[in-house]
């Protein structure tokens, strides 16, 4: 049976953006620091983007997307990637989760627009098949999947910095949930830590 597993990389103060993040800013003043790992190494927003992973993070990295058949994100990430060009790099359609399903592009650059989490999680499903589903952020799309009991694994990628400010994955949050490790894959440039989400938490 497919699974949900939502992924996020994080600050070690608990930030996924620094201050100011937009699509100019996709991760916000200082928030590029958080990419390293995705990156192999320091990278700025107008720099060439080379995506020349660590061995470390490419053994953590290629075994999870080999898994994954579909998708869902939210609209503020998507225009904050940039719409990653216009197409879609990830496995399967990607579900973007907006509230204004009238910008829908072309569904062969493989994006599918839907309104309401429940419709997203659905779409992504159909989309995968057999294979799992993955939730992408942002930190809002993912404390809403928690909340309603929809996600089996969590992972989060610490990266070695303190941003002092920005958006924080759990904010707002009051939801108990508890976490079992299933792994650690430490490398240069961030600390994944892979949860499976245990139901019936107090």
């Amino acid at each position: 049976m497919s699974k949900v597993i939502a992924s996020i990389t994080t600050s070690v103060d608990g930030y996924v953006t620094g201050p100011d993040d937009g699509p100019e800013l996709g991760l916000g003043r200082g928030g590029e620091r958080l990419h390293n790992w995705v990156m192999g190494g320091p990278w700025t927003y107008d720099g060439e983007h080379s995506f020349a992973m660590s061995d470390a993070d490419r053994a953590f990295y290629e075994p999870l997307v080999a898994r994954i058949g579909g998708g869902i994100v939210g609209r503020g990430m998507y225009d904050a990637a940039g719409a990653w060009g216009g197409h879609n790099p990830f496995p399967g359609t990607l579900v973007v989760l907006t509230h204004h399903i009238e910008d829908q592009p072309d569904p062969a650059n493989g994006f599918h627009f839907v309104d309401g989490l429940d419709h997203a999680l659905y779409a992504a499903r159909c989309d995968a098949g057999d294979k799992d589903v993955s939730i992408g952020g942002g930190a809002d799309v993912i404390r809403q999947a928690l909340a309603m009991e929809a996600v089996d694994e969590l992972i989060v990628s610490t990266a070695p910095v303190i941003l002092g400010a920005g958006k924080r994955l759990f904010a707002g949050f009051e939801k108990d949930v508890d976490l079992r490790i299933r792994s650690v894959h430490p490398s240069e440039w961030a600390v994944h830590t892979h949860y499976d989400v245990l139901r019936g938490a107090a």
